[in-house]
């Protein structure tokens, strides 16, 4: 396995999880051994190992990052990362709009869905809790949060605007320190930045295991006869997600950052898996930064900003999402949608992709926040859970692909060549 391409390795863990998955259900076992159990301390102690990486990485890369972009260019690079980050996001949502509205999966004999949802399922009535109330002032008070009271809290609750709110302040006036020793502070937290790297890729050797225990406990736990009743939905939402992250995103390498898309994206491959099998940006985060440095060639100074920014506030596939999921649950309610809601919707999308990422089941929150926009009742959610799961691998793949097309397009209006640019 040694010789093998990390990201074969884990595509190859990925088929066999699915395959194990299948085969030993969620009873199988051997000896008093559930298989399961099995599948979830691979999975645990891997998820485990990047979370451990999150803070000391975000830290290091914004820091040091920030301190070599220097104050001048500071505003310029920060304008252009919150331009690309906004544009994408809009973009993605577009193409949710466009799609669901093209397929119209609710509409139909699908209206009789809406008669199998019951407040007394238990799965349904905790998601209600978390998000019952929810509004537009969460989205506030998520930004309120951004200035924490306590940086230490901060990254042990891992409240990751927050965290790195401080570390862009840090750098800020790092770079502008005329202090003896800001040169030693500066070599400090690049060395940082230089570990946490070696770390990242010694825990990335265990990639294809923990990937493995993942999968399989997800097909273990929900199998695929629970799709059934949502196929079409379920298409809907994945094509159009797969229409962003393989026509409107390469377009923009292409045209934009002038760089192969192909190049790009077998880079950003195992990143992409990881990201697919542990549904979060954060924790994938340190190989998102270890590919983009060392195969797509930018340089720390712009990954370091772009990234863990990208990471917590830059979510087009959850943006794309939460707008095809919306539109789903008013056609299976009968509710035809004017051109003004439908834009209330891509409004909310847009703000609530950037604003509710700190909220804990964030993609149903943020929904919960347009149903109520246009009248619709909260209990509707009780269609998305059935397959959440698998399409929170796919959208949090697309996010962080987004990120990293951020990060090549940025660094090549920065005058970078990179490595993917070279083979265009």
């Amino acid at each position: 396995m040694r010789n093998i391409p990390l990201h074969w390795q884990i595509g190859i863990a990925i088929l066999l999880a699915v395959l194990a998955g299948i085969l030993g259900g969620a009873d199988g076992g051997i000896g008093g051994l559930a298989f399961i159990s099995v599948y979830e301390f691979l999975g645990t102690i891997f998820l485990n190992a990047l979370k451990m990486l999150i803070v000391p990485l975000v830290m290091a890369s914004i820091i040091s990052g920030m301190a070599g972009v220097g104050g001048d260019k500071l505003e310029k690079l920060g304008g252009k990362t919150l331009l690309f980050y906004a544009s994408s996001s809009l973009i993605a949502i577009l193409i949710g709009l466009a799609v669901v509205n093209i397929i119209a999966p609710g509409s139909g004999d699908n209206q009789a869905l809406a008669a199998t949802i019951s407040s007394s399922d238990p799965e349904l009535s905790d998601t209600l809790a978390k998000v019952e109330g929810r509004g537009m002032a969460d989205v506030v008070q998520v930004f309120v949060r951004m200035v924490p009271t306590n940086v230490v809290a901060a990254a042990a609750n891992g409240q990751m605007l927050g965290l790195i709110f401080f570390s862009l302040l840090f750098g800020f006036f790092l770079a502008r320190s005329k202090s003896e020793h800001a040169a030693t502070l500066m070599h400090f937290w690049q060395g940082v930045m230089d570990i946490m790297t070696e770390i990242t890729m010694w825990v990335m050797k265990f990639a294809p295991l923990g990937v493995f225990g993942l999968v399989a406990k997800t097909v273990a736990a929900t199998g695929f006869a629970a799709f059934k009743p949502m196929l079409l939905f379920f298409f809907t939402a994945l094509l159009a997600l797969l229409i962003h992250a393989f026509v409107a995103l390469p377009l923009l390498l292409r045209y934009v950052g002038r760089v192969n898309p192909k190049a790009h994206f077998a880079a950003m491959t195992p990143a992409m898996l990881t990201a697919f099998s542990t549904a979060s940006s954060s924790a994938t985060l340190p190989l998102t930064l270890e590919s983009i440095q060392e195969k797509s060639g930018v340089s720390k100074r712009v990954s370091g900003f772009v990234l863990p920014l990208g990471a917590t506030v830059n979510m087009d596939g959850t943006a794309l999402y939460e707008c095809v999921a919306a539109m789903f649950i008013a056609q299976v309610y009968g509710l035809d949608l004017s051109w003004v809601q439908q834009f209330t919707v891509v409004i909310i999308a847009l703000l609530t992709s950037i604003g509710v990422a700190g909220i804990p089941a964030a993609s149903l929150v943020a929904i919960s926040v347009i149903l109520g926009a246009i009248g619709l009742p909260l209990e509707g959610i009780g269609l998305l859970l059935v397959t959440d799961r698998v399409l929170d691998m796919v959208r949090t793949a697309v996010n962080v692909f987004s990120d990293s097309c951020a990060a090549v397009i940025i660094a090549r209006s920065e005058g970078e060549t990179t490595k993917v640019a070279a083979q265009a």
